[in-house]
């Protein structure tokens, strides 16, 4: 229970979250003192180029204008009225940089020219607020990757994987490393859209992999339409990983077996509504196991069975 409840919150955080992940990682973050400096460093814009702001002395990472409020709490620090202080931060967040009197303002209070520079390229700026509770959600899924990794895969599989293949990244580490070697020889311009995609996915596996942790094979009756399981210390893939098997015939395939055991591969299409194309291909996975291709018994099944 601990395990589902776990993969269903890491479920959440990755949903609510995806950028989370993206923190940025081309600025200076030196002499870092407490969450509050983390929190800026994740809102650094882009339109700013603080790392040579810090790296040529003219700021550091508490100066710099890293979200929406940092704007105003300097303004007020260096002697400009509240009210302007706020009417100037709305502005550059929104992108409408200074007015010519709010410059003088500025000027008239040592506010410096690098800052009032930033101040006219910044387009946007992101609320303190959010990154913090950004920041916040990174650090619980890096701390689920290090610390609950099943969890961390199988939620990370479940939603954020945009390509994954049962028939590339489940069938054991070599088979994954020779398909990633081609995709890499071919060169991207080569790859499909679809491969291009799959390539993320693939060097996440490749990382499950190196971790040491394995797949269990799908299970007819046991794995899930959408979302990706820990059974016995392995990651057991859903119905949906399959190539051109779409959720909604996942699903039918889960309500199906729920109804009882197949008795043959006519049964499985037909409770479960599936085509004899995407019923072979199951076959040929081994995911139906040993079921007869129909209901019928043969005099030659006696003969077996005596």
């Amino acid at each position: 229970m601990k395990k589902i409840c776990l993969c269903l919150l890491l479920t959440a955080a990755l949903t609510i979250s995806a950028s989370a992940l993206e923190v940025p990682t081309n600025t200076v973050v030196q002499n870092l003192n407490g969450s509050q400096q983390v929190v800026k460093t994740y809102t650094v814009s882009p339109e700013v180029d603080a790392q040579t702001l810090i790296e040529e002395g003219k700021a550091t990472i508490s100066t710099a204008i890293c979200c929406r409020d940092d704007i105003m709490i300097y303004l007020i620090h260096m002697g400009l009225d509240p009210a302007l202080s706020f009417k100037i931060m709305e502005s550059v967040r929104k992108g409408k940089g200074l007015r010519p009197e709010w410059e003088e303002a500025m000027e008239a209070n040592q506010v410096p020219d690098w800052y009032i520079w930033s101040c006219k390229k910044i387009k946007y700026m992101f609320p303190k607020a959010h990154a913090a509770a950004y920041v916040m959600m990174a650090w619980r899924i890096a701390y689920c990757k290090v610390y609950h990794p099943l969890a961390y895969y199988a939620a990370f599989f479940s939603i954020r994987a945009s390509a994954f293949s049962y028939e590339i990244m489940c069938q054991g580490k070599e088979h994954l490393e020779h398909i990633l070697n081609d995709y890499k020889k071919r060169g991207k311009d080569q790859l499909s859209k679809k491969e291009q995609d799959s390539m993320r996915d693939m060097k996440i596996v490749q990382e499950m992999y190196a971790r040491g942790f394995e797949f269990l094979p799908i299970d007819l009756y046991r794995s899930d339409a959408r979302l990706f399981q820990i059974v016995d210390g392995k990651l057991l893939p859903s119905f949906s990983s399959i190539d051109g098997l779409g959720e909604k015939a996942a699903y039918a395939i889960c309500e199906a077996a729920k109804q009882g055991q197949f008795l043959s591969k006519d049964d499985f299409k037909e409770r479960a509504k599936i085509g004899k194309t995407m019923a072979d291909q199951l076959g040929d996975l081994g995911i139906l196991g040993d079921l007869p291709e129909s209901n019928q018994i043969s005099l030659f099944d006696f003969v077996k069975v005596g």
